[in-house]
């Protein structure tokens, strides 16, 4: 898959390069992206991969991943052009900065408004449920850490799917993309975990069946 990442922070740099060394290929956005931090970047992602505008990544991926703060992403989507038939990957969570709630919840989601603000685009929420070292490293063993995601379009869901997979994570789709009123608050609860209640960040939830 052709992949552009929105946010080549921690978590959009992480996926990144796990999918570029996994044969994927890779556009890491920036304003600047000759930048020595970008230029690190792509050297640690591989030959699959390199850095653009956002407007370039835009316009040269089939998938795009939203990897930003929550507060700067109606301001990247603004900022990437026409993302109309393209998969949207939100991997955003609306979190106050004090980590106490949810900007957006119950009613509405961070999803949602990734939605309204990117008009024709595929939006699926994805890989918000899981700090970006569990996505550098999924493996717990014989278990496998459960990763849910949501949206309205099916095809763009099993683009989902198949990166998830790719990953080492269990996929599960949890339905429409109003389920980001759920899987949001969801993620508050890990980072709560992890960051509050002294778990630490290698954590994961597993999806039981019987």
């Amino acid at each position: 898959m052709n992949i552009g990442i929105i946010g080549s922070g921690k978590v959009g740099g992480t996926l990144g390069t796990r999918w570029a060394k996994g044969g994927h290929s890779v556009i890491f956005s920036s304003r600047n992206p000759d930048s020595d931090e970008m230029k690190d970047l792509v050297n640690q992602a591989g030959p699959k991969s390199r850095s653009a505008s956002v407007s370039e990544t835009t316009k040269a991926s089939d998938v795009l991943v939203l990897a930003t703060p929550w507060q700067g992403t109606q301001e990247a989507l603004r900022n990437a052009g026409s993302l109309a038939g393209k998969v949207l990957i939100d991997v955003t969570n609306p979190v106050l900065p004090d980590l106490s709630g949810l900007e957006h919840g119950n009613t509405t989601s961070g999803a949602e408004h990734v939605a309204q603000w990117s008009q024709g685009a595929k939006v699926v929420k994805a890989f918000n449920t899981v700090g970006f070292n569990v996505m550098a490293n999924s493996d717990f063993g014989a278990d496998r850490a459960v990763l849910f995601y949501c949206g309205d379009d099916n095809s763009a869901k099993s683009v989902a799917h198949t990166l998830a997979a790719d990953l080492g994570f269990e996929p599960i789709d949890a339905g429409p993309l109003t389920r980001a009123r759920v899987l949001e608050p969801f993620a508050l609860l890990w980072i709560l975990l992890a960051n509050v209640q002294g778990f630490g960040r290698n954590i994961g939830f597993k999806f039981l069946r019987r």
